[in-house]
């Protein structure tokens, strides 16, 4: 940490020093800006000093000393929990705040909260952005993907540190101005989305190894390994091989096989799910993997029901490593209709919300850093390349032929998972995504028909215009 005076004009201010915020204050510090940090627990605060000791960086556990610490307009960056925790932050911080003062929000805020902090720091003169930041504690050391949104001129004034700090690809930094208002968090929370639904994808391929082949983690990890030599690769599958190889340090086995199977959230995917559902946009493989982790937490009930509804588990047979192929590209075509369900919902709320995205530029920015970053995403910014206001990447055309060259694949898969009986919901609805997606006709008619015959809602006819009611019961 510098010696400098504390008349210092720092940079940046960055409130809360837990391990995300300490490590994105040493990555800004790594290269060269001038940061001050606050935290109202000294323990942090000293936290930062004694690993900022060769760095432009200086912490503070007294909050106007902290706001003195920094150069006019002063920008304020937060890193603390949603929800009430960012509004007392704000509480705290206005006092001491001038007209022209930037807050930046870097937490997974619901993005209806940011416009409402948005509207009420305008009102005062305080400039705001709503910052999405992916890539958990190493990503905020070594490089995040880093998604912005709010007034442009705000984001002007912090784009060298996030730059700086941001991942690179190809050179290319992971960061980029979204849109105004609460463009960066709806962003963000469409990839944590994005994030729910190729973590359960990944889980049902783990139980079809597990009890499905009877594998053991040695086989499963060496499984992930390979696929993420291919088509595959990316960070989830990157990291799911490694897990599989740590050792309990308490009892020497597998630390993957002494967790409980109950999985927690902390709420993007839920605020996906509902924002897809305001919004008219199906999104089934994301809103099943929000589901699914609600499902686990019934621990007591699925064990009642596995003693009342017993059935064997039906061990696959056949090739093993021909069913490890076409689980391989089964899982591919999932995650591309995973990312698919994604991109299409924000495609409607670009429009909807006047965020006017550029998507080609979010999933640029998510190649890099952020937990969803895989090869696949280099197909996505070229199909929003080729065509800009793509409604949904499946129509692209070399989008759509992967998943035409992989369709099958993911058809045996999930005829041989229902039959064995392991429980795969995500590749399941995937597929039946797809297959509805690329349906020329849907069975709703009759769902027009019964709602029509049972609440007269009325429904429209093929051959002429116009809204039209029957009377069912009549002869």
């Amino acid at each position: 940490m510098t010696n400098q005076q504390p008349q210092q004009q720092y940079e940046i201010g960055m409130v809360g020093l837990g391990v995300m915020g300490r490590n994105l204050v040493l990555n800004m510090a790594d290269h060269g800006c001038a940061v001050a940090g606050y935290d109202k627990d000294a323990a942090k605060v000293e936290a930062l000093r004694q690993e900022s000791k060769e760095h432009d960086v200086r912490g503070a556990a007294d909050i106007k000393g902290f706001i003195g610490l920094l150069r006019r307009p002063r920008a304020v960056m937060m890193l603390v929990p949603a929800g009430a925790p960012v509004d007392s932050v704000i509480k705290d911080l206005l006092p001491h705040l001038e007209k022209g003062d930037l807050i930046i929000d870097g937490g997974n805020s619901y993005f209806k909260d940011t416009n409402l902090r948005a509207r009420n720091l305008t009102a005062k003169g305080i400039q705001f952005l709503g910052v999405g930041v992916s890539g958990g504690e190493e990503g905020a050391r070594h490089g995040p993907s880093i998604m912005p949104g709010g007034p442009k001129e705000a984001y002007q004034r912090v784009r060298p540190v996030f730059e700086a700090a941001a991942a690179k690809v190809n050179g290319d930094p992971c960061v980029t101005w979204l849109g105004p208002g609460s463009a960066g968090h709806f962003v963000k929370m469409v990839h944590n989305g994005i994030e729910y639904g190729v973590m359960q994808l990944l889980a049902e391929t783990y139980d079809l190894m597990k009890r499905g082949w009877g594998l053991n983690d040695d086989e499963v990890r060496e499984v992930y390994a390979s696929w993420n030599k291919g088509e595959l690769n990316g960070y989830l599958v990157e990291i799911t091989s490694l897990i599989f190889s740590k050792q309990d340090e308490k009892t020497g086995k597998r630390l993957i096989d002494e967790i409980l199977d109950v999985a927690k959230q902390k709420g993007t995917g839920m605020w996906t799910s509902q924002s897809a559902m305001e919004l008219q946009v199906p999104i089934p493989t994301i809103d099943l993997a929000v589901a699914m982790r609600d499902l686990s937490v019934f621990a007591k009930e699925r064990e009642q029901a596995s003693a009342i509804y017993q059935r064997s588990m039906r061990r696959f047979t056949g090739d093993r490593d021909t069913f490890l192929t076409q689980l391989c590209r089964a899982l591919y075509a999932a995650m591309i209709i995973t990312y698919a369900q994604g991109m299409a919902l924000l495609v409607v709320a670009s429009d909807k919300y006047r965020y006017h995205l550029d998507f080609e530029a979010v999933a640029r920015i998510w190649r890099g850093g952020c937990i969803i970053r895989a090869a696949l995403l280099e197909d996505i910014c070229a199909a929003f390349h080729a065509r800009s206001e793509l409604p949904n990447v499946l129509l692209d055309t070399h989008v759509s032929h992967k998943v035409m060259e992989h369709q099958e694949d993911l058809r045996q898969v999930v005829c041989q998972a229902a039959e064995s009986g392991v429980s795969t919901p995500g590749l399941m609805v995937s597929l039946g995504y797809l297959d509805a997606y690329r349906s020329a006709w849907l069975p709703a008619n009759l769902i027009q028909a019964q709602r029509d015959y049972f609440g007269a809602h009325t429904y429209e006819r093929i051959d002429a215009k116009g809204t039209f009611h029957t009377e069912w019961e009549k002869e």
